[in-house]
């Protein structure tokens, strides 16, 4: 049977040794990290994650800037209000969270975001930056950077090794698959124009499951042994539960575990360590601005 990664107990590893480095700057220098959450609207699931990223802030000793925009505003009112969290020194990441309602273009608003407050890291220079050898960007991007923090914080060696990612989105295959590179794996992407998408998983020591996809991967796609990262949340009807459903990931978990060398499971694998990688940026923001 495949070892469990626990993220949830990983994560708040990394979030008592983020509270600790937040406690030491408050200490020697008086300040702490500022995080801007921008919300557009009332959708359910974003103020759920939204509640939740403060609420995580506030754990940590993170001060959290809560900016709750009506429904209506014009896309030019939060391009003003993030030129406005850009000049504000206290805060060094600003986060909008998407999606933002239709008449605002997403990528209008993201791109005057501040490359220093980019604490998503979907900044094109920050991507680009990823991209190119011998280059750091100052952020990476939060999922991507939790899975890669999963299999290292579980001994999990990546140099030479064979990397799969399944899922080519701006927000983790393409991003997870340049961090994996950069970690010395050979990575190969697969999508849904691949053909023997199978075999070509089979052959992997690391997959990386995003694809959006409930239980696509099978037990018998996977190498004995391999290290599997499942950064899918599908929800699938179950009358048993209720909510009248349950989240599941990419990855058919049962048969998965009796053939993978270690899993992480949905929920509680991806999940809580992006979070904690959105206070981890915070800090590391902080820190260039605080401690010269």
């Amino acid at each position: 049977m495949a070892t469990i990664i626990d993220g949830k107990a990983i994560a708040q590893t990394i979030r008592n040794e983020i509270a600790d480095e937040v406690r030491s700057l408050s200490q020697n220098y008086n300040k702490v990290p500022g995080l801007a959450v921008v919300i557009v609207g009332t959708r359910k699931d974003s103020l759920s994650y939204v509640s939740m990223k403060r609420k995580a802030c506030s754990e940590v000793g993170i001060r959290s800037f809560d900016i709750d925009l009506p429904e209506q505003i014009s896309e030019a009112e939060v391009i003003a209000k993030v030129h406005e969290l850009n000049d504000n020194p206290d805060v060094h990441g600003i986060l909008v969270q998407l999606p933002l309602p239709k008449h605002i273009n997403e990528e209008n608003v993201l791109s005057e975001i501040s490359i220093e407050k980019d604490v998503d890291g979907f900044h094109p220079l920050n991507i680009g930056k990823l991209a190119m050898k011998g280059r750091e960007p100052l952020f990476q991007p939060c999922t991507p950077k939790g899975c890669l923090e999963l299999l290292t914080r579980s001994g999990i060696s990546l140099k030479g090794k064979r990397a799969v990612v399944v899922g080519r989105s701006n927000i983790v295959g393409l991003p997870v698959s340049l961090l994996l590179l950069k970690a010395d794996a050979t990575v190969t992407i697969v999508h849904s124009r691949t053909h023997n998408s199978e075999s070509i998983i089979r052959e992997a020591d690391i997959v990386i499951a995003a694809a959006g996809q409930a239980k696509m991967i099978k037990g018998d796609w996977i190498k004995p042994g391999a290290a599997v990262i499942d950064v899918g949340t599908n929800a699938i009807d179950d009358p048993s539960r209720k909510s009248g459903y349950r989240l599941v990931g990419d990855v058919d978990f049962e048969e998965a575990s009796k053939v993978a060398g270690c899993l992480t499971p949905v929920p509680g694998g991806v999940g809580p360590m992006t979070v904690a990688m959105l206070l981890r940026n915070t800090l590391d923001g902080a820190k260039r601005k605080i401690v010269q």
